[in-house]
């Protein structure tokens, strides 16, 4: 039987393979870029346009109150909460990603008087490094970086705050969040993830790891749109202590008395900044109302199949590549990466074909698997295509070889 054939069944069995038409896919796409920017839910631009004909065409500035703007970073927030394993109260969507990770580093900072050290890994997302580098630059912080092997040992007393990704970007690889909390609270520390590759396709359990703070994006698997709000997370314990650096005016505890002087918000509402971007949140607010309906248990159940069905499917195409991703399906997010050294001129040859990966430098092609939208017959059209590929050495042709900013 082909691997299009074992898809027929896989797809026809598939409870989840409804939600497909929920969402807007072009035409001859197989998308594994789900990771990066999350498909536009097909129920998105007429949400959009009510909030822009009718809100704020004809409401105006009374939609703050009557169409409940005022109140959606929270609403959004809470909605966010139980795909996170947390309570409604100690979520909420606000500015970046980068910029919520800024705010809860110089937090716990704050809270860890007389240590600096902020611990985390080499080859962590860029932007958790760069706010680090920030802080350290204001004398604020130092960062350390050690090995993903070796982080528990290298937690001594002037770590303030061990930082790392839930699941790691480029190979997907997953930390133990519950062991890795553990041993950062046993050595004094506070614990910070970034939750941006987890978020809606894999179960996560803040309280039940006794998490600190934690980050992430929306327009990945929450399929917020390009740009969408990100979200940030306090556990209770802390939110009455938080001292949030950023003390723009949504986070003030009266926003509209316009006082000289700043006084927090209480709770989780603290962590606000500036203006709420309402646009962005109604956007994000669909993305996630769709991923809890389908349900993240189902989600990852899925994701799992799908990312085997596919390595089943190279297999069964006698194609062989290094795989960087761990080689259990329970050990890794919703994605598969591979190392060659021509990713790139791959990765553009795909495109040209109608099948969207990514490629990370150095030399990492990387597919997402989204289960939300994907089919087993996707996997089996795109190890297909992978394979011919890699057979015919058409990723060899210039166009494929000429680097831009934006793959």
């Amino acid at each position: 039987m082909t691997p299009e054939d074992r898809a027929c069944e896989r797809d026809a069995a598939d409870a989840l393979a409804a939600y497909r038409a929920r969402f807007t896919l072009p035409q001859g796409i197989i998308y594994l870029d789900g990771n990066s920017l999350g498909a536009l839910p097909v129920a998105t631009p007429q949400v959009l346009q009510q909030v822009i004909a009718h809100e704020w065409g004809d409401g105006l500035i009374r939609s703050w109150n009557s169409a409940g703007w005022f109140a959606a970073a929270g609403r959004v927030g809470a909605k966010i909460a139980p795909l996170i394993g947390a309570a409604p109260g100690e979520v909420i969507a606000c500015d970046s990603t980068s910029v919520n990770l800024f705010k809860l580093i110089a937090a716990a900072l704050a809270m860890r008087p007389g240590r600096k050290a902020v611990l985390s890994e080499p080859g962590n997302f860029p932007t958790d490094l760069y706010m680090i580098a920030g802080l350290e630059a204001q004398g604020l912080a130092t960062r350390r970086l050690a090995e993903r092997g070796r982080l528990a040992e290298a937690l001594d007393s002037d770590v303030a705050l061990l930082m790392l990704t839930h699941a790691h970007y480029k190979t997907g690889a997953l930390h133990d969040m519950a062991a890795l909390t553990r041993a950062a609270h046993e050595a004094g520390a506070l614990v910070l993830w970034d939750l941006s590759h987890s978020t809606g396709a894999l179960p996560i359990d803040l309280n039940g790891a006794n998490a600190d703070f934690a980050v992430g994006c929306g327009y990945k698997y929450l399929c917020g749109g390009p740009g969408a709000p990100a979200f940030a997370f306090v556990a209770e314990r802390h939110q009455a202590s938080l001292q949030q650096p950023l003390t723009g005016w949504f986070g003030h505890a009266a926003p509209f008395a316009f006082d000289d002087d700043y006084e927090g918000a209480p709770g989780i509402d603290r962590l606000q900044c500036g203006t709420p971007p309402v646009l962005g949140l109604a956007a994000l607010e669909v993305g996630v109302d769709l991923i809890a309906e389908i349900g993240v248990a189902r989600l990852y159940e899925k994701s799992q199949a799908l990312s085997e069905f596919f390595l089943e499917s190279l297999m069964a195409h006698d194609v062989t590549l290094e795989q960087v991703s761990p080689a259990r399906s329970a050990d890794r997010g919703s994605q598969l990466s591979f190392r060659h050294p021509e990713a790139y001129a791959i990765c553009q040859a795909l495109i040209a074909r109608g099948v969207i990966g990514d490629f990370r430098a150095p030399d990492v092609l990387r597919l997402g698997f989204a289960p939300a939208y994907l089919s087993f017959a996707d996997m089996a059209a795109a190890a297909r295509h992978l394979a011919e590929v890699l057979a015919s050495g058409e990723w060899q042709r210039e166009e494929f070889n000429q680097r831009a900013a934006v793959t």
